[in-house]
């Protein structure tokens, strides 16, 4: 049966650049950003951003073009969405850490005209401009822009400037004192339903897919997520996503332009600035990969008292075990509410109700990822794409107003993807009597032991329990005997005398026979992507080569 969440009447809201500009003119002296040591206002975020649009305008920037922005969480980040949005643009939200690659196919695909990065790309753009039919405008942004201090972690030397392109500052700074409101699409004239972003997926199954995010799709998120959560405004919030990710644009930058909360930049996830950050601004919500949580709770000064302002924790992007959640809580006394969501739903569209607690299905141990959010319908459909009886395994579609318009340039993913019924998401899991949302796996994880179904994730589940273990990933490889074999990969915890034996009868203890990986490697760290999942690609790729 479809699940859908019943609380009330979504909000009829314009979009986030016109909810942001409302805001601005309300409170113009109420705090926007926080970014070490400085802070803007709404009035003058909305004035940088009226300067970078014009900017923008000036290189030839208008109506439906693209602009790829490659930035950490940077008010110039912030400004420079908002200033695509205000001259009808669309913004494509690039990780800093591409490569050439991929950022020639990100270049061609989208079309775009101008891309807006840190200096330390300067080596990969200028060999993507070497391949592409015509150069990139390219604008230049550091760190330091704006910054309060020069104390930001993993920041590269802002002082290099590339030979090519221009400084972002040095273009602000030639324009003259005139009002910089640079619309090609006037307040009257904004459609609900026209593109906002192309966000690129991790390309799982092939090459990176742009999913085109509509203005309404993003205002759905905004105006949706700040209620659920119980957020009110001037309540600050601390960004442990990128932004360029889908969560933190979502769950993190859109919902507090849109609603008038005090967005805290860190530039980039580092615990020890986290916790500094959270100790000095009071933020009251988070949300974060569990493999962030994870790292906050290494760090030795992590307590509850400079953990405890922030009352809503929320965790997306990766599978969440069950023992880690109950182990934060015991330490910190907070409880990390679950969360799911995709690119192509604009974020988050199942999470667990602020004051509940996710349910543990009997069977398999896993967590429940929530139950769907309001004006959004979950249902689990078989391999025929009927409806799957309540317990029953299969794949989650999604229905609502945050599903994006498809993706950009491929009619027949787009084909495949969304349909009739919904998103087909991927994922495959299942609902219980009573609405909560489990999930098991991807569908293209699955792992067929000698005939048997294997799902990592369970694996996973059940390594997370022995208290040795700090994170866990499990992958399938090729095995001439049984088709395939399990290997798992483990960070143990600091300083304990846990040995690959042990996590073997463990799993043995805990497993059935045919589930337990034939291989434990104790590993440093895993290899993540910069939301915080976990890249069971690329551990299959060591252990096959290094075979």
């Amino acid at each position: 049966m479809p699940i859908t969440s019943d609380s009330g009447p979504l909000l009829e809201a314009a979009s986030v650049l016109d909810l942001f500009e409302a805001s601005a003119r309300a409170e113009p002296d109420a705090m926007a950003l926080a970014y070490f040591g400085a802070v803007l206002s709404r009035a003058e975020l909305n004035k940088l951003t009226e300067r970078v649009a014009t900017v923008f305008a000036e290189a030839g920037v208008g109506e439906g073009d693209r602009v790829i922005i490659s930035l950490q969480n940077t008010p110039i980040m912030c400004a420079a969405l908002l200033a695509c949005w205000k001259i009808g643009a669309i913004a494509i939200p690039v990780n800093p850490m591409v490569r050439t690659i991929e950022l020639t196919h990100l270049a061609r695909d989208s079309g775009a005209m101008l891309l807006l990065a840190e200096p330390g790309l300067a080596e990969v753009i200028g060999e993507v401009s070497e391949s592409l039919p015509s150069p990139l405008d390219v604008l230049w942004s550091s760190p330091a822009d704006l910054a309060g201090s020069d104390d930001i972690p993993f920041a590269p030397d802002h002082e290099t400037v590339p030979p090519f392109g221009t400084r972002l500052l040095d273009a602000l700074a030639t324009l003259d004192d005139r009002p910089h409101d640079q619309r090609v699409v006037s307040p009257d004239l904004r459609r609900r339903h026209d593109l906002a972003l192309i966000c690129y997926t991790s390309g799982t199954t092939g090459p990176p897919k742009g999913a085109m995010i509509r203005h309404d799709n993003l205002t759905y998120q905004a105006t949706t997520m700040v209620r659920w959560y119980g957020l009110a405004a001037h309540e600050p919030v601390i960004t442990l996503p990128p932004i360029f990710h889908i969560t933190g644009m979502g769950q993190n930058f859109a919902l507090c332009v849109a609603n008038g909360l005090p967005l805290i930049l860190t530039y980039r996830f580092e615990p020890k600035t986290v916790l500094r950050l959270i100790k000095q601004h009071r933020p009251v919500y988070g949300i974060a990969a569990i493999t962030a949580f994870v790292a906050l709770s290494a760090e030795p000064d992590a307590s509850g008292a400079n953990l405890g302002s922030v009352r809503a924790l929320f965790s997306g992007g990766a599978a969440v075990p069950v023992g880690i959640v109950d182990s934060f809580e015991q330490r910190f006394g907070s409880y990390i509410h679950n969360a799911y969501g995709l690119t192509e739903s604009t974020s988050a569209c199942i999470i667990v109700p602020m004051g509940e607690r996710a349910p543990v299905d009997a069977a398999s141990g896993a967590l429940s990822i929530g139950r769907a959010i309001p004006g959004t319908t979950v249902s689990v459909v078989d391999d025929d794409g009927r409806p799957a009886a309540a317990g029953t395994i299969g794949e989650l579609v999604v229905q609502g107003p945050g599903i994006c318009a498809g993706y950009w340039g491929k009619a027949d993913e787009t084909a495949h993807a969304f349909r009739a019924d919904g998103l087909h998401t991927g994922d495959v899991g299942f609902t219980d009597q009573d609405g909560w949302i489990f999930i098991v796996d991807r569908k293209k994880d699955l792992v067929v032991v000698s005939g048997y179904k294997v799902w990592p994730r369970e694996v996973e589940d059940a390594l997370y329990l022995h208290a040795g273990v700090r994170e866990a990933a499990v992958v399938g490889i090729p095995d001439e005997y049984r088709g395939e074999t399990l290997i798992a990969f483990v960070v143990v915890q600091a300083g304990s005398p846990v040995n690959e034996d042990q996590l073997r009868s463990h799993c043995r203890h805990v497993l059935s026979a045919y589930k337990c990986p034939t291989e434990f490697h104790l590993v440093d760290v895993l290899p993540k992507t910069a939301s915080g999942k976990v890249l069971r690609r690329e551990l299959a790729a060591s252990r096959i080569h290094g075979a």
